[in-house]
């Protein structure tokens, strides 16, 4: 299997950032890692390992992006504002920087969004803010409104709210979607949600399902049993929806 390892000075982050590259054609992966994980996450947790049939195939080619979690939304010593700000501009790091990437390494038509609990949240407010750039989405464990407080997980931007994080928070700016053009985009995607029926977002990823619903984009939300919140899970997952 080919595997590339890159890294570059990032100008609108300021910091250079890391990337692997799994596979030599086929339809392009974007994985976003999870709030603890890197770049390596993917294939550390065998990931990699359950998608390799596809990958050695020319089916599927993977881009694992770095994390940047510490210092956007679970950078607790920063002021709210200033986390929302700097995972805006994590956002314009991977439009603008590792996407042009991709598609001068590959020019497959097709573009997956991809990733697993906080990489899913990422995976899913790209794809639905800017649909036109994927055909896929497939979401495993997310969370899909961060001001959200349930159980232990708290508000992660501590009350702070202005349309930055309204524009970021799936769950939010959709109702209010009325752009014929992005709807149809969304309508066109592929969606797939996977959540673990004793997760405590199982709710969140309910609702977003029907608001999807009631836009009229079609969409598949599995259910599994147990909170299916971890690597094992994950791996079976990847098999069956990617």
């Amino acid at each position: 299997m080919n595997r590339d390892y890159l890294r570059w000075h990032s100008p609108r982050l300021d910091r250079t950032m890391e990337l692997l590259v799994f596979g030599h054609q086929g339809a392009k992966v974007l994985v976003f890692p999870t709030r603890d994980g890197s770049f390596w996450e993917y294939e550390s947790l065998g990931l990699v390992e359950s998608l390799a049939s596809k990958i050695e195939a020319g089916h599927l080619q993977l881009f694992c992006l770095d994390n940047l979690a510490g210092e956007t939304f679970y950078c607790f010593w920063r002021d709210p504002a200033e986390r929302i700000r700097r995972h805006v501009l994590f956002e314009e790091y991977v439009l603008n920087e590792v996407m042009p990437l991709m598609g001068a390494r590959n020019p497959h038509p097709c573009t997956i969004a991809h990733g697993c609990s906080l990489g899913a949240y990422h995976a899913a407010t790209l794809a639905f803010r800017h649909p036109h750039l994927f055909r896929k989405l497939v979401a495993f464990s997310g969370r899909y409104d961060l001001t959200l407080r349930v159980e232990c997980f708290d508000d992660l931007l501590a009350g702070y709210y202005d349309d930055t994080v309204y524009f970021h928070t799936p769950s939010h700016f959709l109702p209010g979607l009325t752009c014929e053009d992005r709807l149809n985009h969304l309508r066109r995607m592929d969606i797939v949600l996977v959540i673990g029926a004793e997760d405590p977002f199982l709710d969140n990823n309910r609702h977003l399902s029907q608001i999807l619903t009631e836009k009229g984009v079609p969409h598949a939300l599995h259910v599994w049993d147990g909170r299916a919140h971890r690597g094992s899970a994950w791996r079976m997952m990847a098999g069956l929806y990617i």
